[in-house]
């Protein structure tokens, strides 16, 4: 089984950039998929963003694209979310999660049956 931890949630202001990270443990994480997914306030959760074990193949949703970017240090066993261009709509609690299939991964949220606390991001002025 993999747990993840997230962080680097906070508030900032419109416009600015935070960037999330996603600790792996458990089973070897660089043969994983990995992905951001988000719920905001009384909203579903949803898919970010995604990246394959090689980091060649990632997935954003339309609404994040040209802004944020998806990352992975294996040797750290981390993934990043780098959020640019920050909007008030992009308030919301981020989760990340893993999976050994992509397009599990891509599937969106229903293929987890289990999650991290999450990390909470405000963008507000």
């Amino acid at each position: 089984q993999v747990h993840v931890v997230e962080s680097g949630g906070g508030l900032v202001q419109p416009g600015g950039s935070l960037r999330l990270s996603c600790a792996v443990s458990g089973r070897t994480s660089s043969a994983y998929a990995m992905g951001w997914f988000r719920q905001a306030p009384g909203k579903e959760r949803e898919l970010t963003a995604a990246i394959d074990w090689s980091g060649d193949e990632t997935y954003f949703d339309d609404s994040v694209k040209g802004r944020f970017t998806i990352s992975r240090d294996d040797a750290k066993n981390t993934m990043y979310l780098q959020m640019n261009s920050l909007k008030p709509e992009d308030t919301a609690v981020y989760y990340c999660n893993a999976d050994e299939s992509y397009r599990a991964v891509v599937a969106g949220p229903l293929s987890f049956g289990s999650w991290g606390r999450g990390t909470q991001v405000t963008v507000s002025s």
